[in-house]
This record gives C-alpha cells, structure tokens and sequence, in this order.
C-alpha cells in the first residue's frame, strides 16, 4: 500500500483505527513476543537518564507509556493520532489503576501541545516511520524536551548479513501481510508495514537527520541482527 503524500497522515490515522481491536495480539503474534524484549531493552538504555517527565509520541495502545513506569517517572502523556487506538491505551490505563501517571490522548507529532522545555524524556516504539514530515515531528519531540533531555527511538531495521536479510525479506514481504490481513481483516494495514520500513532513513541517515533537527550525543543500537534500532540523542544548549 502506498501511502500519498498530500494525505498520508489521514490514511495512516484510518489504517491504525480499523486494526486497533487486533493491534496487540498482532504485534505480539507477528514478532513472536520479541517486540517485548526490544521494549524493555529500550526503557534499560533510557533509565540512565532517569527521566520524571516522558512523553510518548505515537504511543498507540500505550505498551512503551506502560512498560515506562519502571522508570519510576512522575508523569507519562502518550500521545497518537488514532482516535480508537487512544480509546484502547485508556482503557488499559484504568484497569491497571494507573490514571494518576499516565495520561493517554490524542495528538499530533507534528503539532504537539505542550509548552517548550516540558520533558525529561520523548519516546517513539515503532511511529517514527509513519510520521508525515519526519523532519518536523522530531523537532517538534526537540521542542519540548527540557535541557539535557533525551529522545529514544525504538524503530524497525533492515538486516544486512546473509542469510538473516533474505528470511526477514521473505517473511516481511509474504508471511507478514498474509497472517495480518487474515487476522485483522485489514488489506492494507499489514502491506503498509513491510513498504515503510523499506522507505524509512535507517543508521547513519537517521543520525544524521537527528542531528540535523538539533539533538546531540546520537547513538544507533542495532537489536536482534538489525531487525530493530534503537536510536537516542540529547537536547543540550
């Protein structure tokens, strides 16, 4: 599925509302639960910065705003376009009791609602690739982290070494949509997926684009034979 570029933000936010129901089990099913270890691996690398104040963008059904409370923070907001994954992240929020720190809303990575320099912290599980102008959600993400605040990316890769990029292509490429679309019932969704990731600045093009927009101290992690990065960088003036 490609995505047009004038209206790629509505289509993505109608994409993620018709597979929000199914949108956890399929994470979950897809990546054989390894979606988890790359989430707490993510919250290890951020704890060093041992952030209060974190805001989630793209935070889906709230699984990164959640694991973040290891941290011990004293405020998560989630933000995401979908209306109906926002519904969901909610819903979790109260049955675990957790409303008192986190808060899960709707938003714009572009257009964030928050004041300049507001936290310690700014975190993307898997959203970064479906952001309209990437350039302009990062600095958005720049803006309103406080001095010394750190931005953690957590995005899929593609591998590189033999035979690990051939089987990922395969599955990526066949397996992936197939299971997706049975399941969801999604035609698009779990086709988009696959195109995304090959679109998406990865490595050193993404560090560059970081530093671009401001932020320092950028590092790329390599996870599970470069099926995912994480990627973290510093706001300091």
């Amino acid at each position: 599925m490609a995505l047009k570029k004038e209206n790629k933000k509505q289509q993505v936010r109608a994409m993620f509302n018709s597979v929000a129901r199914r949108y956890d089990f399929l994470n979950h099913f897809l990546s054989a639960g390894i979606d988890y270890r790359w989430r707490r691996k993510a919250i290890k690398i951020l704890a060093k910065n041992n952030p209060k104040t974190i805001l989630d963008v793209a935070t889906g059904t709230g699984d990164l705003a959640i694991a973040a409370l290891k941290l011990n923070p004293k405020k998560v907001i989630g933000v995401d376009i979908a209306e109906d994954m926002v519904e969901i992240g909610k819903k979790k929020v109260r049955e675990k009791k957790l409303e008192k720190i986190i808060h899960i809303q709707v938003g714009d990575s572009e257009d964030l609602q928050f004041n300049d320099n507001t936290f310690d912290a700014a975190i993307v599980a898997f959203g970064v690739r479906n952001f309209d102008n990437l350039e302009k959600g990062l600095s958005e993400m720049y803006r309103v982290l406080n001095n010394n605040g750190m931005v953690m990316i957590l995005e899929f890769s593609k591998p590189t070494a033999t035979p690990v990029r051939q089987l990922y292509q395969f599955y990526f490429k066949n397996i992936l949509p197939f299971l997706g679309r049975i399941i969801s019932g999604d035609n698009s969704a779990y086709t988009y997926l696959p195109k995304s990731v090959g679109e998406f600045p990865m490595g050193n093009e993404f560090l560059r684009i970081l530093n671009k927009v401001g932020y320092t101290d950028t590092q790329h992690i390599p996870l599970t034979f470069g099926i995912a990065s994480i990627y973290t960088g510093k706001k300091l003036k």
